[in-house]
C-alpha cells in the first residue's frame, strides 16, 4: 500500500465540498470520534440494504457471506480499516456517493457550524455529510467496494481531503465495502483497540450486526437492543440494571415505560422517570433529553425535541425506522415526522403516568412532591396542554388539608348546586386555613383548594376550568347567602350608628394605605379581610409579577370588617383613649396584611404589639 494511487482518473471537488472538507479537517478537533460511528452507520445501511435486497433477488454475489463488520487496526502503521459484506457500490456509485455532496447539504452544514453552539458531533450526519468526517482523523482515505451484482467489478476511490479524489478499478474478490484510513500523528489513540472500543460501546452497541475488533470472533457489539426486544423477555432487574448503566443513578427510577408503535410512526421507546426531580452528583447524564437512535444507531445524545420542555425530567432512549440518519433537523421538522414522533411518546408516557396515579396512589404521590412543579410549569407555559395535564394534578383542599385530591376527586365531593371550582393562593397551608376568605365558604361546607407554591400563581394563568367547572379566586368569589338553620341565632352587629363612627375613624387612620373600609357580608368568624377594588389585575397575577420580580402598581385594597365581632364592636369602647384605638386600628390592619401574605416587614408590627399589651396590662392594674 503506498500513499498514492497510480493509473488513477483524477476529478475535482466542487467548491462547497471543497469548503466541507476544510471545515471537517481544522475545526472539529473534540468531536473527532463520530467519524466511527458515521463509518459504521454506513456499513449497517449497507448490510441492511442487502438483506431488504435478497428478498426479492436470487442472483446476489457470495450470498452465504455472513453479514458483518469488521475493524483491524496496525497502530504501527497508522492504519486503521473497517470492512463490511453488505451491498456493495460500483465504479459509478462510488462517484456518485463519494465524490459529489448536495449542495444544499454542504451549505446548510456550514452555515449551521458557522452560526449554532450545538456540538458538531450533533451535525455530521444530519446533513450528508457523514462519511467526510472521516478526514478529521485522516491523513488518505481509500474506499475499495465490489456490488452485490455478480457481473459488476470492483472499483477504488481515493482522498487525501484536498481539492482531487481519484478513482481506479480495483481487485475485491468477496462483495462490500473496505474503507482504509491512514491515520494523523495527532489522531493515534484511534489506532489503539481500547479506544475503538469505547467509541463503539458508546454509539454503536446496538448495531443489528456483529461488529468484531482485531484478531477477536466473538461481536463486541450487544447487537440486541433492550428496547428492541419484547416485553415478555425483559425482567425488572433488567430494566433498572439498564437505567443505571444510562444514567449512573443507583435508586430505582419511579417508573419504566416500554413502549412499541407501528402507527402513526413505527418506534420503540423505553422511558425512565428517576427516583429525584434532581440529578445525583455522579449522573452520566449531564443534560435534559432523550438519546435519539435510528435503526439501532445513536445519532442524538440529548434530543430534545421528543418530549415537551415540562417533561424534561425522563430519561431514556427512542429509536425509529422512519428516521433518516443523514437528514437535517430542519427536514424532519418540516416533514412533520419530528411532531409525530413526538406526540406519540408524549401519549404515551401520559398514560403511564394515569395508570400509575390510578393503580398505585402511594407512588403517585411520590412522583408529584419530585416532579408536580414540572406539570404545573407544563400548564403556565404552554395552554394547549392543560386538558392533558389536569387529571395528573394534586392538591390540598380544606377538607382534605393533610393528603392530596385530585381534581376529579374534588369535584365528586362537590354539592350538586356547587357549579365552581374554588381555590386559595397562600404563603403556606397553615396561612390558608385561617384566611378570612374561607369564612363564608365554612359556613356553606364549600371545599377549597389551597394553593401554596410559587409555581401555582403561574399555573393558574392557563388553567381556568376543569371539565364544565370554572376555576375563581375564594378571595374574589361571590357566594350565595346559604339559608341560616331554623334554631341557629343571628349574630348580634354592632349598631349601625357605632358602625358608621368606627369606620369613619378607621378612615382617618389608615388615610391613603386603603382604598375603602366597609362593612363585610362575608365574614362570620374572622374580624377582618383585604379584598383587591374592582378592575385591580386579580390576586394570581400580583404574585406572577412579584415572583418575576417585575414593578407593577399594586392598587389599594379595600379593607373589609365584620360587624359582629367582638373586638371591633368594643373598639368604640376606647373613644376616650385615641392612642390605643389608633394602635388596635393599624394592628387589625396589618394583621390583615400578613394573612394575605403581603406585610412589607412583620418584624416592624412588634413594637405596637408591645405598646398594645402595656395598655392591656395597665387597664386591669
Amino acid at each position: 500500500m503506498t500513499d498514492s494511487p497510480s493509473s488513477a482518473q483524477t476529478f475535482t471537488f466542487k467548491a462547497e465540498t471543497k469548503q466541507l472538507l476544510n471545515i471537517l479537517i481544522h475545526s472539529l478537533y473534540k468531536d473527532r470520534e463520530v467519524f466511527l460511528r458515521e463509518l459504521l452507520s454506513n456499513a449497517s445501511d449497507a448490510l441492511n440494504r442487502l438483506r431488504f435486497t435478497m428478498l426479492t433477488e436470487q442472483n446476489v454475489l457470495d450470498k452465504e457471506t455472513p453479514l458483518a463488520i469488521r475493524i483491524h487496526v496496525d497502530k504501527d502503521a497508522r492504519l486503521l480499516t473497517i470492512e463490511d459484506s453488505g451491498i456493495g457500490m460500483t465504479r459509478q456509485e462510488l462517484m456518485d456517493s463519494l465524490g459529489t455532496i448536495a449542495q444544499s447539504g454542504a451549505r446548510k452544514f456550514m452555515q449551521a457550524a458557522q452560526q449554532t453552539n450545538t456540538e458538531f458531533s450533533r451535525l455530521i450526519g444530519q446533513f450528508g455529510v457523514g462519511f467526510y468526517s472521516v478526514f478529521m482523523v485522516a491523513d488518505w482515505v481509500r474506499v475499495t467496494s465490489r456490488s452485490y451484482k455478480p457481473e459488476e467489478s470492483a472499483a477504488s476511490w481515493y482522498a487525501t481531503g484536498e481539492d482531487e479524489y481519484q478513482i481506479e478499478a480495483a481487485e475485491m474478490p468477496s462483495r462490500g465495502t473496505k474503507i482504509e484510513i491512514h491515520l494523523k500523528e495527532d489522531a493515534e489513540e484511534f489506532a489503539e483497540e481500547y479506544r475503538l472500543r469505547n467509541i463503539i460501546q458508546k454509539h454503536s452497541d446496538y448495531i443489528g450486526f456483529p461488529i468484531t475488533l482485531g484478531a477477536e470472533e466473538k461481536p463486541i457489539n450487544k447487537q440486541t437492543s433492550l428496547w428492541r426486544t419484547p416485553r415478555s423477555e425483559i425482567t425488572p432487574e433488567q430494566y433498572q440494571d439498564f437505567y443505571r448503566q444510562q444514567t449512573l443513578e443507583f435508586e430505582e427510577p419511579l417508573l419504566s415505560l416500554h413502549s412499541v408503535s407501528d402507527a402513526p410512526v413505527q418506534l420503540y421507546a423505553l422511558l425512565f422517570v428517576p427516583a429525584k426531580g434532581e440529578r445525583g452528583v455522579f449522573s452520566l447524564r449531564k443534560e435534559d433529553g432523550l438519546k435519539l437512535y435510528s435503526r439501532n444507531i445513536l445519532i442524538d445524545e440529548y434530543n430534545k425535541d421528543l418530549l415537551p420542555e415540562y417533561l424534561r425530567f425522563v430519561q431514556g432512549v427512542v429509536d425509529s425506522e422512519d428516521l433518516p440518519l443523514n437528514v437535517s433537523r430542519e427536514t424532519v421538522q418540516s416533514s412533520g415526522l419530528m411532531p409525530r414522533l413526538k406526540k406519540v411518546v408524549t401519549n404515551a408516557l401520559f398514560k403511564e403516568l394515569e395508570a400509575l396515579a390510578k393503580n398505585d396512589p402511594e407512588k403517585y404521590q411520590t412522583f408529584w412532591l419530585e416532579f408536580g412543579n414540572y406539570l404545573k410549569q407544563g400548564i403556565a407555559s404552554n395552554a394547549a396542554e392543560t386538558e392533558k395535564i389536569q387529571s395528573l394534578l394534586r392538591f390540598h383542599t380544606t377538607q382534605q388539608p393533610e393528603t392530596w385530591s385530585s381534581l376529579e376527586e374534588y369535584t365528586a365531593r362537590m354539592p350538586e348546586s356547587q357549579k365552581t371550582i374554588y381555590y386559595l393562593v397562600g404563603e403556606d397551608l397553615q396561612t390558608l386555613r385561617q384566611s378570612p376568605h374561607l369564612d363564608a365558604f365554612t359556613a356553606q361546607n364549600i371545599e377549597v383548594l389551597l394553593l401554596t407554591d410559587a409555581m401555582d400563581s403561574f399555573m393558574l394563568m392557563g388553567l381556568h376550568q376543569y371539565k364544565d367547572y370554572p376555576l375563581q379566586s375564594a378571595s374574589t368569589a361571590d357566594l350565595p347567602e346559604s339559608p341560616a338553620a331554623p334554631d341557629a341565632p343571628a349574630p348580634e352587629k354592632m349598631p349601625e350608628p357605632d358602625l358608621e363612627s368606627l369606620l369613619a375613624r378607621f378612615r382617618e387612620t389608615l388615610g391613603e394605605k386603603v382604598q375603602e373600609v366597609r362593612p363585610s357580608a362575608r365574614l362570620s368568624q374572622s374580624l377582618a379581610r383585604l379584598v383587591d377594588p374592582e378592575g385591580a389585575p386579580n390576586p394570581e397575577l400580583q404574585r406572577v409579577y412579584k415572583y418575576l420580580g417585575k414593578e407593577f402598581e399594586t392598587s389599594k385594597k379595600i379593607l373589609e370588617l365584620n360587624p359582629a365581632h367582638p373586638l371591633l364592636k368594643s373598639l368604640p369602647n376606647l373613644a376616650q383613649n385615641p392612642g390605643l384605638q389608633t394602635l388596635l386600628i393599624e394592628q387589625i390592619y396589618e394583621s390583615a396584611l400578613l394573612a394575605e401574605g403581603l406585610h412589607p416587614n412583620p418584624a416592624g408590627m412588634v413594637e405596637r404589639v408591645q405598646k398594645i399589651m402595656e395598655a392591656a396590662l395597665q387597664a386591669n392594674a
